[in-house]
């Protein structure tokens, strides 16, 4: 198997070695890279690149099922997009798969095609997720750089309020609040209070009490 450490990189945990070697095989056909594992624990303790990836697993495994080890990675925070194979699929598992998150749940046997096209969406959200987490990135270092006055008066109009309503809750003049306002907007690059209502949203800045 390919293990080398240059994405995208496909993980593929399955208990039967014939069915790795395939899927190994179809993979490589199209350049993608594979890493195989014949447990979800040999998986959980293997050392992994932080590169584009996804994993293809199947339901039944040894030890920790599918299922569960899609809610375990879950609950960890560890976001990899998974596709689920099984050979005893039925509606109820199924449907906790998807809800769970699963990109793809494909009953054996399936075409290569049906596979490669769920890792590509599965990558695809990869993709999308890593461009995600660098924008927010930037964003809260953009954040930090601002006064404590102009967070403050970040996280108030962006609920909101009219510069008036900011002025009295922090007790400073409305003349300084829009000093504060404007300074808080292009140290945050924000066009438009629409903007910065979006950044606030993503920096979760109501979700805690901002203290004047």
């Amino acid at each position: 198997m390919s293990n080398t450490t240059e994405g995208p990189l496909i993980y593929i945990i399955d208990d039967d070695e014939e069915l790795r070697l395939s899927l190994d095989s179809v993979f490589r056909s199209v350049g993608l890279k594979t890493r195989s594992f014949g447990s979800a624990k040999d998986f959980l303790e293997a050392k992994r690149p932080d590169v584009l990836s996804c994993l293809v697993v199947d339901v039944r495994l040894p030890g920790i099922s599918g299922l569960d080890f899609q809610d375990q990675l879950a609950k960890s925070g560890a976001f990899v997009p998974i596709v689920l194979m099984t050979g005893h699929g039925d509606i109820p598992m199924t449907v906790r798969a998807m809800k769970a998150g699963a990109v793809d749940f494909l009953a054996k046997p399936f075409r290569d095609q049906d596979m490669l096209d769920a890792v590509s969406a599965a990558l695809q959200l990869d993709r999308e997720r890593r461009a995600g987490d660098s924008e927010l990135a930037a964003l809260r270092n953009r954040y930090a750089e601002l006064s404590l006055r102009e967070k403050q008066v970040m996280a108030l109009v962006t609920t909101g309020l009219m510069n008036k309503q900011v002025a009295g809750k922090l007790s400073l003049s409305e003349v300084t609040v829009k000093i504060h306002r404007g300074s808080a907007m292009r140290k945050m690059e924000a066009r438009t209070l629409a903007d910065l209502v979006k950044m606030a949203e993503l920096l979760k800045l109501h979700d805690t009490l901002i203290q004047s």
